[in-house]
């Protein structure tokens, strides 16, 4: 009785899933490490150059990332779980206007904020997804409320509001997303679209993101401040690319992935990206590796990224570092750009992109994080 109790108490530490351990007959768990917890996020990828950065922005986003990376490894440190900690990073980005998710999410062609999100768990492949609310504060909380307390995977609309409502998450107006910077994007791209006559075209070559040609100056004790507006808060990720994401590795040894944007500058229609389909920007299994997708998201979904990295680590047996770079050049051979993070149990950490640049950063174990944005 007391092996049994031991091989039961095995299977539920090792995060497989408790029939697959019995079948295979692999009960052997890693034991708890809290030397091996990693953290793994994206800010988005796209047009992101020196050339366009100034240092204030620059030193904006460093921060904003490094907030989002200690907000995760204060819960992995604990003894969180790394969905636990997935959801607190993502919450961070989302709530900051600098990040193309949230409260700084793109407007579509009619002018609203339409918000996807998908999160999911290595060691049970639950999941959960929710696309073009514009309601829920942090649609990445909406996500694992679709996991968690529904049978579904993946809820959309006025029914995925009702949902997260019903289930007491934060209900915010719309007006609460508005930027003044993301609504100067949507006019560039609506007078760039009836100057070239392309409405509807999502395969126009993307180039960085214009200014207003008009913008007002502010007086302040005689001296001029710093313009409003878009030139605030230039983005540069491009009308297809702004996306959040964080993977991570707790010190049980599961896997977790998030993933939330406001998706594409003028989109219509009720578009929907790569970012809330599980297997396309979003996907989490402890026998290969957890992966979050930013970049253009027809590609992405046509692509099956998020899962086709995946699959190269379960059947090729290749590092998880080969396996994304592989599969971003898959995405590029096909005529689309972006990027992506990745991350095994072993705690290999993948970041490849092919646009100019990537936010993105890690923290490991010692509490050491690394930010990097350019090539």
């Amino acid at each position: 009785m007391k092996k049994l109790s031991s091989f039961l108490l095995a299977i539920l530490l090792s995060g497989t899933p408790l029939l697959a351990q019995v079948a295979t007959g692999s009960a052997a768990a890693p034991a708890v490490d809290a030397s091996r917890i990693t953290l793994v996020i994206h800010g988005g990828a796209g047009t992101i150059t020196r050339a366009l950065m100034t240092p204030e922005k620059e030193k904006a986003y460093q921060e904003a990332l490094e907030k989002a990376l200690q907000a995760g490894y204060a819960i992995l440190k604990k003894g969180g779980t790394s969905l636990d900690a997935v959801e607190a990073t993502v919450r961070v980005m989302e709530d900051s206007p600098l990040f193309n998710a949230g409260k700084g999410a793109v407007f579509t062609h009619d002018g609203r904020n339409e918000l996807d999100a998908a999160i999911m768990e290595g060691s049970t492949l639950k999941a959960g997804a929710v696309a073009g609310v514009t309601t829920v504060r942090n649609p990445i909380s909406a996500a694992r409320a679709v996991m968690e307390k529904s049978e579904h995977v993946m809820m959309v609309g006025a029914g995925a509001e009702q949902f997260a409502r019903e289930k007491g998450l934060e209900i915010v107006k719309p007006d609460y997303f508005y930027t003044e910077a993301r609504y100067q994007q949507l006019q560039n791209a609506l007078q760039q679209e009836k100057s070239a006559g392309t409405p509807d075209v999502l395969n126009a070559p993307t180039k960085p993101e214009a200014l207003p040609k008009k913008t007002k100056v502010k007086m302040k004790n005689g001296k001029k401040s710093k313009p409003t507006g878009a030139t605030e808060n230039i983005f540069t990720e491009g009308k297809k690319y702004g996306t959040v994401g964080a993977v991570a590795l707790d010190q049980y040894g599961n896997l977790a992935a998030a993933t939330s944007t406001g998706g594409m500058t003028n989109k219509r229609y009720g578009r929907i990206g790569d970012a809330p389909i599980i297997g396309a920007g979003t996907y989490a299994d402890n026998g290969s590796c957890a992966v979050s997708c930013t970049g253009w998201g027809e590609f992405f979904i046509r692509a099956t990224v998020a899962r086709d990295v995946a699959a190269r680590v379960e059947y090729q047996r290749i590092p998880v570092q080969q396996a994304a770079q592989a599969t971003i050049d898959k995405v590029g051979q096909l005529g689309g750009d972006g990027g992506l993070i990745a991350l095994d149990r072993a705690g290999n950490v993948a970041m490849p992109f092919n646009s100019e640049g990537m936010y993105r950063g890690y923290i490991k174990a010692d509490g050491k994080s690394q930010i990097s944005i350019y090539k």
